[in-house]
């Protein structure tokens, strides 16, 4: 039996553990990339919501009609628009009714006329977001399991790959064009050592935040399996979730008081905070001891996740209130939350936003890369055989299938949102149908087609669907790439451009592909002797 040594083993591992889970890694990351832009994803496919355009009178008149449109409501909260949404959300609670995170009445807000607005259903980029980490239409808790596995696999092929290529840094400036094998290898390494540092983040805060399901023994031997009881003690996540009870009746005996003027509030608020006010929420409405409360614009820190600074006001005479304490954070819960927060970058403005959106694109295409070579590298052993072994047949399907297949679903994801009828029951619920439709359709297709024809064909098809969605919008008045650049709405046009560039991407694939003839492999020379033919007869 032959031993392995131990670079030899770490590439065994490498190879077999990034094939196993390559496809599912590769959606993973993928969908995972693309929730870096969640909320623009889900403005963009609310057309109905593109004419709304912020100007200096926003706020008072969005606070004046939450104010007309819930004038006896028990809370009230204003979500203003900002870089993510150009539109306003109000939501507010009646006499009685609990008081939690998602409940009572919604409605989206015009942010220049503070008209009511109702978007079309749809889910959005939260589908691709919860994708992400819980697959879709299988139990949760099983699905979490699954991308714990996986997201542990990667992270095992990540170590394993740096292990095995002992000269990947060196490697990382050496591309070698038109070399098959060898190509696809240098770009796999290229791809592998450029966003190193956030492969091995990513991965391992996404673990970290999956830790208390893959791990739980700890908490529930000291705590009994009471996992609550340990978020409340330690400050971590869930200690600030729990519901509010339900909002008292108001008290009738006393007299209507009128709501403070808020403009000296936001401006003293703005002056505090250069991202300025990101929602307005107002306790007790129209009773002598009204709270308002003003939140700070993206205001979440790496080491509190999920917080941000607050202010609050009487909601009779404008005075500042005392805010509570903030609870104290142990150094552990402050690097899991560090952890956390850079994996979620809900904290981040748009610059960072890209860059990890940038290095999840590497990413991505590193698992490409190396699911492509694993075919690559196998098919001088399929010329010797003059055959193709079931094995390597069925790691072929799936790259088309699950690599160009999922970018052409995605296209049909964004293509149903366009063309579905606005009534239509259950119109969010055929949003995603119809992106699983789509994708099974690309998995059985490379089975009836060659393995280049398939290809071609499915990356084409995500090119000219990517491509086609900026044109669609033409026909809605406020939603086409014009408009948008003519308004300044960058929300819009920032993802138009993604999709033409996605599109320019796939089709420059397409087209390298369509002209790829693989080179004969030359017989090798014996070699040379020093005796010549002559003098040899």
């Amino acid at each position: 039996m032959k031993v392995l040594g131990f670079r030899q083993a770490n590439a065994w591992l490498h190879t077999w553990a990034g094939l196993l889970l390559g496809w599912l890694l590769y959606a993973v990351f993928l969908t995972g990339t693309l929730s870096f832009f969640q909320e623009e994803i889900t403005f963009w496919m609310k057309p109905e919501l593109h004419a709304s355009v912020p100007n200096p009178q926003s706020t008072e008149r969005l606070v004046a009609k939450v104010q007309m449109l819930a004038p006896n409501a028990a809370q009230w909260t204003l979500t203003l628009p900002g870089d993510r949404n150009a539109a306003a959300q109000a939501q507010w609670f009646d006499i009685g009714q609990p008081i939690v995170k998602r409940g009572g009445h919604s409605i989206a807000l015009d942010a220049g006329s503070a008209e009511p607005v109702t978007p079309r259903q749809t889910r959005g980029g939260s589908f691709l977001y919860r994708f992400h980490f819980e697959l879709y239409g299988m139990p949760r808790v099983l699905a979490r399991w699954i991308i714990g596995i996986a997201t542990m696999v990667m992270l095992v092929a990540i170590v394993s790959g740096v292990i095995t290529h002992k000269k990947i840094f060196k490697e990382f400036f050496t591309f070698r064009p038109r070399k098959g094998q060898r190509s696809w290898l240098d770009a796999h390494n290229a791809t592998a050592v450029l966003a190193l540092p956030f492969h091995l983040m990513i991965t391992y805060s996404g673990l970290l935040l999956l830790m208390f399901m893959l791990m739980p023994w700890a908490v529930t031997s000291a705590y009994r399996a009471d996992t609550q009881a340990f978020f409340n003690e330690s400050g971590g996540r869930g200690a600030r979730g729990a519901p509010a009870p339900a909002a008292g009746e108001p008290n009738t005996h006393m007299p209507h008081s009128p709501l403070t003027d808020l403009a000296p509030l936001l401006a003293h608020a703005e002056q505090r905070w250069p991202r300025g006010v990101g929602s307005i929420s107002v306790s007790r409405p129209g009773q002598p001891n009204a709270v308002i409360e003003l939140r700070e614009r993206g205001g979440d820190s790496l080491i509190d996740r999920g917080s941000s600074e607050r202010l609050r006001f009487d909601g009779v005479n404008g005075a500042l209130l005392s805010s509570p304490p903030t609870p104290a954070i142990s150094t552990t819960n402050a690097l899991y939350n560090v952890f956390s927060s850079l994996h979620l970058i809900r904290f981040a403005g748009a610059p960072l936003r890209w860059l990890f959106f940038i290095s999840g694109v590497i990413g991505t295409a590193m698992i490409v890369t190396g699911l492509v070579l694993w075919v690559v590298k196998r098919l001088p052993e399929r010329h010797k055989r003059g055959s193709t072994p079931i094995g390597h047949r069925v790691v072929e399907v799936l790259n088309v299938g699950t690599v160009a297949g999922l970018l052409v679903a995605t296209a049909a994801y964004f293509w149903a949102n366009r063309l579905l009828p606005v009534g239509i029951t259950q119109r969010s619920d055929w949003e995603i149908r119809s992106f699983f439709i789509v994708w099974l359709v690309c998995l059985i297709h490379p089975l009836l087609r060659t393995h280049k024809r398939a290809w071609l064909e499915q990356l084409v098809i995500a090119a000219g669907l990517f491509a086609a969605l900026p044109l669609f919008s033409i026909s809605l008045e406020h939603s086409h790439l014009l408009s948008s650049l003519k308004q300044g709405q960058w929300l819009l046009a920032g993802m138009d451009l993604t999709l033409l560039t996605s599109a320019a991407l796939l089709a420059f694939t397409a087209w390298k592909l369509s002209r790829y003839q693989p080179q004969p492999r030359l017989q090798r020379q014996p070699r040379h002797t020093g005796v010549s033919q002559e003098s040899a007869a």
